[in-house]
């Protein structure tokens, strides 16, 4: 039976999911003494050089060049290239649970979280693309920085999760599952319409479609917030046959991810 109703994920319309410009906070830190200021000059060089380079060719050299330091001065700071390669998986993966706390904080409903929570991860992606090609290089450089990275996220997720369970808003399951679930979805649709097609957003219509997709694997009494009643059907979806939407199946806190 068709419905001729169109999924509506979310309830605060679409996101931004272009880059946003840098706060003045974010480009300096006004109390930053000279130490933290070099130290965290050569972690954003040893980014951009990771960025063009893999591990083994992006020398301490060209990250000094990078950052407009002596090559002395980088044992200061850093033991070797290992190391900083894993503090930068560790920056990366600091800024981007930020990132993506910040964007779900005025959410209302689990849905909306992840919404808002997914459009800034996206943005972050933009704005980072070592993002991607660091953490894939981990797997190989540093196996253990790896799995902290995604061990991190999933951990700030689970609880937010829990308690949609605990409530009905999210269809009860292994909340640590659905996690890793999730952050599947986010990461490989980010890979397919940022990095490989090298965009600064992903395209609308494949958020929407994305969310529809989200709200179908959370479930719970947020389905009512899935179906629009007064919507027509989908554009893309007009000469299709729509399945009925199951109520059982589409679902909505950010994912405290900031810690």
């Amino acid at each position: 039976m068709s419905t001729g109703r169109r999924p509506r994920p979310g309830a605060m319309g679409p996101p931004d999911l272009r880059p946003k410009p840098p706060r003045l906070k974010d480009v300096a830190a006004p109390n930053e003494n000279r130490g933290a200021r070099t130290r965290r000059k050569l972690l954003e060089a040893a980014e951009k050089v990771l960025v063009s380079y893999d591990y083994h060719d992006a020398s301490i050299a060209k990250i000094t060049e990078a950052a407009g330091v002596a090559q002395g001065t980088f044992y200061l700071y850093f033991s070797g290239k290992k190391e900083i390669f894993d503090e930068v998986v560790a920056n990366l993966n600091r800024q981007v649970r930020h990132a993506m706390t910040e964007a779900a904080s005025g959410a209302t409903t689990r849905l909306e979280a992840e919404r808002l929570g997914f459009a800034g991860f996206f943005r972050f992606t933009t704005q980072h693309p070592a993002l991607y090609r660091v953490i894939r290089q981990a797997e190989f450089v540093s196996p253990g920085a790896l799995r902290n990275h995604y061990e991190k996220i999933a951990e700030g997720y689970v609880p937010p999760l829990h308690d949609a369970m605990a409530t009905g808003e999210v269809a009860s399951g292994d909340a640590m599952i659905l996690a890793w679930s999730l952050m599947a979805v986010g990461e490989a649709i980010g890979m397919r319409w940022i990095v490989w097609d090298d965009a600064k957003e992903v395209p609308p219509e494949v958020f929407e479609e994305m969310m529809t997709i989200i709200a179908r694997m959370l479930g719970g009494t947020t389905s009512a917030d899935v179906v629009d009643d007064d919507a027509g059907p989908s554009p893309r979806r007009a000469n299709q046959k729509t399945a009925p939407i199951d109520k059982a199946t589409t679902g909505s806190t950010p994912p405290n991810v900031s810690n």
